[in-house]
């Protein structure tokens, strides 16, 4: 079973398939290389990056990623002012700390090559890294898919349909689910919520203080990240202009709060700028909370902070609940279909942080099991079909706005299912196999390579 702290990562942006996951594999690569002993012999690095990676990788700043991993930096240890300086130092020396030791030669404008005119071999965010001799001989060759959410596999691995990377939990756990409708089954046989089972299998191989602090952390991180969006203020990088809105957006909010005929609706003007706040850090490079991916990373954290700041009776166990419970549902949809807008489209990552969000709302406030799985069943149904089409290959437009409107369709999806009592037509599994499929029929130009939808009907400016 895929644990909470894999389904949740602290690390930067803007792409948790894009630049989470290539940083990853670079370090992995020279993981690869210590402990073959072959660190000392390296003259030099080649990266490839093909499909998704390549159309998009400039905008996500993969080849910054590339170039830190092989540095041995790692996510959720760099700070994130540092990123910019590290690679210019880079760009500028042409050298390179390989994993932080011996230095080799590496120009990132030559040894990154963005190969346009040869698809990937296996999933659509392909990467192959080779290290060579001073004779130019290969000494080690990897090729890497960086599945979405920052989770990598290497060729084998995903030639032989692998458990998508991460550490899972150990295989030991009491309880085990592949389904939504397995999931149901143990909580009605167990008499267990769907929280108690999640954390049962995070306490098989954890102690329950690590656990507590763990989400504490999760926590603390994503509403830092809120806090910071909401100071922000000026121009996000990358060339399209967008102006950060959630400072006034949040201001405007609070000061319409203060009147005496403020409409009902104006805590989604809150909600929005909680969303926005956080993804317009995420399109700055800031420290962000994958969840379960970075494009989709402000629904979640949004929805939390409503239940906080907004629902009565809210606490620390509701809030813990509230991680746990949208950690089953996104292992399910890892399990059975994808979290990679380059995969499955932005049905995959706002669809699926909507509907964790959704989850672990109902959960946070008492629903059952059923009226949970309801809840996520509504919020991904109605995110089917989305495309990942970012203008100018940036995490900006439509990436940020749709992190609002998922969370606030996760709201609804868990009030919706609190009014019932759990019984409903189309089940969550459903709902995700349409999603697999739906995204197997979606053309490539639609699935994050910015060559279809509003990413070339929207004028740059």
């Amino acid at each position: 079973m895929i644990s909470v702290f894999d389904i949740f990562k602290i690390g930067i942006g803007p792409s948790s398939s894009h630049t989470v996951g290539p940083m990853v594999a670079a370090g992995q690569f020279t993981e690869l290389l210590t402990d073959g002993g072959w660190l000392n012999e390296v003259a030099g690095i080649e990266c490839r990056l093909y499909g998704s990676l390549c159309y998009t990788g400039k905008g996500h700043g993969t080849d910054r990623a590339i170039v830190l991993g092989l540095s041995g930096e790692s996510p959720a240890a760099i700070d994130p002012d540092q990123v910019p300086v590290l690679f210019d130092q880079v760009r500028r020396t042409k050298s390179l700390r390989l994993g932080g030791g011996p230095a080799i030669p590496f120009d990132p404008e030559a040894d990154i090559v963005f190969v346009y005119d040869t698809p990937s071999p296996g999933h659509p965010n392909g990467m192959k890294l080779a290290a060579y001799s001073a004779g130019a001989n290969v000494i080690a060759e990897e090729i890497y898919y960086s599945v979405g959410g920052g989770f990598v596999v290497t060729d084998g691995e995903y030639t032989a349909d692998a458990p998508a990377g991460g550490k899972f939990v150990d295989g030991g756990v009491p309880f085990t689910f592949d389904s939504a409708e397995a999931l149901l089954a143990l909580c009605a046989c167990e008499a267990m919520s769907v929280a108690e089972v999640v954390r049962a299998n995070e306490l098989a191989s954890r102690l329950e203080g690590h656990l507590e602090s763990g989400l504490d952390a999760l926590h603390d991180a994503m509403m830092g990240c809120i806090t910071r969006g909401l100071d922000g203020e000026g121009i996000l990088p990358g060339g399209l202009s967008v102006r950060r809105r959630a400072k006034g957006l949040y201001a405007r909010a609070l000061e319409v709060e203060g009147r005496n005929l403020a409409f009902p609706h104006n805590y989604m003007d809150r909600v929005s700028a909680y969303a926005i706040a956080v993804n317009e850090e995420n399109a700055a490079g800031g420290r962000v909370v994958t969840s379960p991916t970075n494009g989709a990373a402000g629904v979640i954290p949004a929805v939390l902070r409503y239940y906080e700041a907004h629902c009565p009776g809210a606490d620390r166990q509701g809030m813990h609940d509230f991680f746990l419970s949208a950690t089953a549902f996104g292992a399910v949809i890892k399990r059975n279909a994808s979290l990679s807008g380059a995969e499955v489209g932005c049905q995959g990552e706002i669809g699926s942080a909507s509907a964790m969000a959704a989850a672990g709302l109902a959960s946070a406030l008492g629903g059952t099991p059923t009226q949970i799985e309801n809840a996520a069943e509504i919020a991904l149904e109605h995110h089917l079909g989305m495309t990942c089409d970012p203008v100018g290959g940036l995490v900006q437009v439509p990436c940020i706005e749709r992190n609002a409107m998922g969370a606030i369709k996760a709201i609804n999806a868990a009030s919706l299912s609190l009014a019932g009592d759990g019984e409903h037509i189309v089940s969550f599994d459903a709902v995700v196999e349409t999603m697999r499929q739906t995204g197997l029929d979606l053309q490539t130009k639609y699935k994050e390579t910015s060559e279809g939808g509003l990413a070339v009907t929207v004028v740059e400016c």
